[in-house]
């Protein structure tokens, strides 16, 4: 038996564990090329060294933006090494978004590939290495001294965007990483065997945490450009032999849609053996199609935030049980449901969802009110996350979401989800996608759908799925809905199309409904 203190505590421990057992196992496989357990492990130690070189310590803090796959996983061991803190940020975020973050979190270093990313460090004073000179430096003769790193020591510093303010870190510490990360396994099962497509950057949590998972189970992760998330991911899938998918409601949509159009159906992807889904609410349409088309996957449906990286997890194929159910709390925690009030609702009651467990996260980087508004410690507890997202609980606490907090706006008196409303016109056979924008500075609420029906006939079938008032009162047809680099519908650039009235579509129609 272990005794606890050979149990890994920070994040390169369970590195070093999987390198040990399955050294010669692959680790990491992108466009570019492959890492076993036993490289990945050596080049983090590498990166550690070129790290230190350059002054980094621990309780220090470092930006990382680049676009191989391979050389973030060991960057970011290679921080764990020296006790630091890593930020990741996706490959597009320059000028002023990038210096943003630079000022804010104030990082000793900015580790990158891009020429301009190294120009923005430069105007405001950070230092930056380039990825390259990071993962071709020898490493020294010896280990390398251990800071004596705790696991309550911060390990990572994740922004997460605001609908009206600029990103905000979320500080996660190695223990409750590690909790959340092994509390998620525990669910998902993922196993040694198992080859981890993951079409989503490592900026994104979900993406980062598909790395830990594969460390933590020895699976194989394929990193996956967004280009591979697209038409290519049907020929994706089969070419890397994968057997979980990472998705978002996105990358669901668009395989039901490629198996659908397969002459060879099923046969392609015989191996997929689950589909994971987080990001927004999966469709039931689309879990239907995606059933039909591989008798052998099976779902599972999450419900999650930055704050506390997964909150709730559904078991294989739950939802066939309890339709519209997120799952049950991981274990370890607690959710519940709390009045305006704060007092505890009883089962079947809608109000604001809040959690409990080692893996809420620290706080907000720099942010006291807002962490103290989030992040209230009842006296003797846990603290507590205030997720802003409403919903309710059954009496076996299954969670039902009902809509976060941007996502519900008051229509005509009545309180609206935007989440409800998309659904409903998901519902409707030839809509392929569809997105609420709530009422904003005087506009109503706004539909907009990618569909061959006239807006005037999409707005009139929508009254068979759902109470005429929840009907937004203005559609908008469009060829495809704007995308992130996470898969989440880009509600930003879907309001900035919709009010420079930019004509996405040759027939592009505009109802208003009365």
């Amino acid at each position: 038996m272990t005794r606890a203190d050979e149990q890994p505590r920070l994040l390169h421990e369970v590195l070093d564990a999987a390198a040990e057992q399955l050294p010669q196992r692959i680790a990491l496989t992108d466009q570019n090329g492959s890492l076993t357990y036993g490289e990945l492990a050596t080049a983090s130690v590498r990166a550690a060294t070129a790290l230190a070189g350059r002054g980094v310590r621990r309780g220090d803090r470092v930006v990382v933006t680049a676009a191989d796959g391979l050389g973030i996983a060991a960057a970011l061991y290679g921080l764990s090494r020296l006790g630091a803190a890593f930020s990741v940020l996706h490959e597009q975020v320059r000028g002023g978004p990038l210096e943003h973050v630079l000022l804010d979190s104030e990082p000793v270093l900015l580790v990158t590939d891009d020429s301009s990313a190294e120009a923005t460090a430069q105007r405001v004073g950070t230092a930056s290495l380039s990825l390259t000179e990071l993962l071709t430096v020898q490493a020294g003769a010896g280990p390398l001294p251990h800071p004596g790193t705790l696991a309550v020591d911060p390990a990572c510093l994740i922004y997460t965007s605001g609908t009206t303010s600029l990103p905000k870190a979320v500080v996660s510490t190695h223990q409750q990483m590690l909790f959340a990360a092994s509390a998620i396994q525990d669910r998902l099962d993922y196993r040694s065997d198992d080859i981890i497509y993951c079409p989503l950057p490592l900026s994104f949590d979900y993406g980062l945490y598909q790395l830990f998972l594969a460390v933590l189970s020895g699976a194989q992760l394929r990193l996956a450009t967004a280009a591979e998330a697209g038409p290519p991911l049907l020929r994706s899938l089969e070419s890397s032999g994968a057997t979980i998918l990472a998705g978002v409601p996105s990358v669901s949509d668009r395989l039901a849609w490629l198996l659908a159009r397969s002459s060879r159906g099923s046969g392609r992807l015989a191996g997929l053996r689950l589909l994971t889904n987080t990001g927004a609410a999966l469709p039931t349409e689309t879990m239907s199609a995606l059933r039909s088309a591989l008798p052998g996957l099976r779902i599972q449906v999450m419900y999650g935030l930055t704050e506390c990286k997964r909150a709730a997890i559904m078991p294989p194929d739950g939802d066939l049980e309890r339709p519209g159910s997120s799952g049950r709390p991981l274990p370890g925690t607690e959710i519940y449901v709390a009045g305006d009030d704060g007092e505890r609702l009883p089962p079947g009651e809608i109000g604001q969802l809040v959690v409990r467990g080692p893996h809420v996260m620290t706080g907000y980087w720099r942010r006291p009110e807002l962490t103290a508004e989030r992040f209230p410690r009842a006296e003797g507890l846990f603290p507590e996350l205030r997720t802003g997202d409403y919903g309710w609980m059954d009496e076996d606490s299954y969670l039902y979401f009902s809509g976060r907090r941007d996502d519900l706006y008051k229509e005509r008196g009545f309180r609206v989800s935007c989440t409800e409303v998309e659904a409903a016109a998901r519902r409707i056979e030839q809509v392929s996608a569809a997105a609420v924008l709530p009422p904003d500075s005087g506009r109503p609420a706004l539909l907009a759908v990618v569909t061959e029906l006239a807006t005037d006939e999409l707005l009139e079938r929508m009254r068979e799925q759902i109470e005429p008032f929840k009907i937004p009162r203005r559609c908008v047809r469009l060829n495809e809905l704007p995308v992130n680099g996470n898969g989440k519908v880009d509600r930003k650039q879907l309001a900035s199309l919709v009010e420079a009235d930019v004509p996405v579509r040759p027939d592009r129609q505009t109802a208003q409904l009365d």
